[in-house]
């Protein structure tokens, strides 16, 4: 049985809330923290454990025992002050995974410096997801370890009868499919043989980068 980690989330407005939801709808423990009593409330309902303090002073931090926390999300909203001083009190505790929100590049440098493992500016994360999805139709995800891979859905015409041996995106374009659904099924099958055929309508999801998923022509 794989044991998930128990993750903190400091800040429950909108994002650090809906954060928490999402973990705990995946099985996690998650405990919130928030000085807003309107925030603590909602999130009562939903979270494992809340507690109303100010995430800035560390010795609310020690108490309520964030040293033995493994993930920590810090999202104060737009007080930079809030939100590097709490990061550094977090990497005093040796909290060894430390995820920060930040509001524009120069906020993010700071949080860097002062011990975040992890910077999210969820502005810029949508704003490029929304860019990839008019520049290339279908695409799924940008994959964060390199920023030009990407996953990328597409539905098959010209390649209809033909096997992947025969299609050979790997050797062809340097791309590798890795789903295929069937025009007439609602479920993918992941990791298809090289002697799988495709039909008409079949949708496969391919990785590669973002040059090479733009040549193909299904």
């Amino acid at each position: 049985m794989i044991i998930k980690p128990q993750i903190c989330v400091i800040g429950l407005g909108k994002f650090g809330y809906k954060f928490g939801v999402s973990l705990i709808n995946l099985k996690h423990q998650v405990i919130g923290i928030d000085s807003n009593r309107a925030n603590i409330q909602r999130a009562q309902k939903i979270l494992s454990q809340v507690y109303e303090a100010d995430a800035s002073q560390k010795q609310a931090l020690e108490q309520i025992g964030l040293s033995e926390i493994t993930h920590v999300l810090v999202s104060v909203g737009d007080s930079i002050s809030t939100s590097a001083m709490t990061t550094m009190y977090l990497k005093e505790l040796n909290v060894p995974n430390i995820w920060v929100k930040a509001i524009n590049e120069d906020h993010a440098k700071l949080l860097r410096k002062v011990g975040a493992d992890d910077v999210i500016i969820p502005e810029y994360i949508a704003a490029n997801q929304l860019a990839d999805r008019i520049d290339i139709p279908g695409i799924i995800q940008r994959m964060p370890f390199d920023s030009e891979m990407i996953i990328r859905e597409i539905t098959i015409e010209k390649f209809a009868q033909k096997t992947l041996r025969e299609i050979d995106l790997t050797n062809t374009l340097n791309c590798q499919i890795i789903a295929v659904r069937k025009h007439n099924e609602s479920y993918y099958r992941y990791i298809p043989k090289a002697d799988d055929t495709l039909f008409e309508g079949d949708i496969v999801i391919v990785i590669g980068t973002k040059k090479s998923l733009s040549k193909i022509n299904p």
